[in-house]
C-alpha cells in the first residue's frame, strides 16, 4: 500500500449496551488498531444506539464532507434491534455488493451477518459484525482493495 497519502477512517459502534454503559465497546478499538496497522488514520470514533434511524443519521453526519472509510460495527445480525443494514441502505448513494459478499465469505459465521457496503459522497461505508473477531475478519477480507476504492471515490486517476 502506498503510505505517502494517509487514508482516513471513522468508526461507528452500534450498540444499545455500549450506549447504556452496560457493555464495553471491544469491536471499535479492535477495528481502530487493525486500521492503524494497515496505514489508516482513525479520525473519529462514535457510539450510537441500535435502530435504523440512529444509524442512518450517524452515517450521514460521519460521511458529510468526508473522503475516507466509515466502518460500522454491530447491529448486522438477526436480533430484533439489529437494523444497521437497513439504516445504512437508506443513506447510501450506491451499493458495493462485491465488498459485502467478500466480507460475508470471510469466515463461516460471517454468513450470518447482514452487513452491506456502499458509498455516500466520497465516503465508503462498510457494515461489519459487532464481535471484535468478526469485525476484524470482515474488514481484513476487503482491506487489500480499500485504498484503491478510496482513491477512485476521491477522483484520483489510478492506473488500472
Amino acid at each position: 500500500m502506498d503510505h505517502a497519502a494517509a487514508l482516513d477512517a471513522k468508526i461507528l459502534t452500534v450498540s444499545d449496551g455500549v450506549v447504556a454503559g452496560t457493555r464495553t465497546d471491544a469491536s471499535g478499538p479492535a477495528l481502530a488498531e487493525r486500521l492503524a496497522d494497515a496505514g489508516f488514520r482513525v479520525v473519529d470514533q462514535r457510539v450510537v444506539a441500535d435502530g435504523r434511524a440512529n444509524v442512518g443519521e450517524a452515517i450521514v453526519e460521519l460521511a458529510e464532507g468526508f473522503a475516507g472509510l466509515v466502518v460500522t460495527t454491530g447491529g448486522t445480525g438477526f436480533a430484533p434491534r439489529d437494523e444497521t443494514p437497513e439504516g445504512t441502505a437508506v443513506v447510501l448513494d450506491r451499493h458495493a455488493a462485491g465488498l459485502a459478499a467478500a466480507m460475508q465469505a470471510a469466515h463461516p459465521m460471517a454468513k450470518l451477518s447482514r452487513g452491506i457496503a456502499g458509498t455516500r459522497g466520497s465516503a465508503l461505508i462498510l457494515n461489519v459484525p459487532g464481535s471484535p473477531k468478526g469485525a476484524v475478519e470482515s474488514l481484513e477480507a476487503v482491506l487489500d482493495v480499500l485504498p484503491h476504492a478510496l482513491r477512485l471515490l476521491a477522483g484520483v486517476d489510478d492506473a488500472h
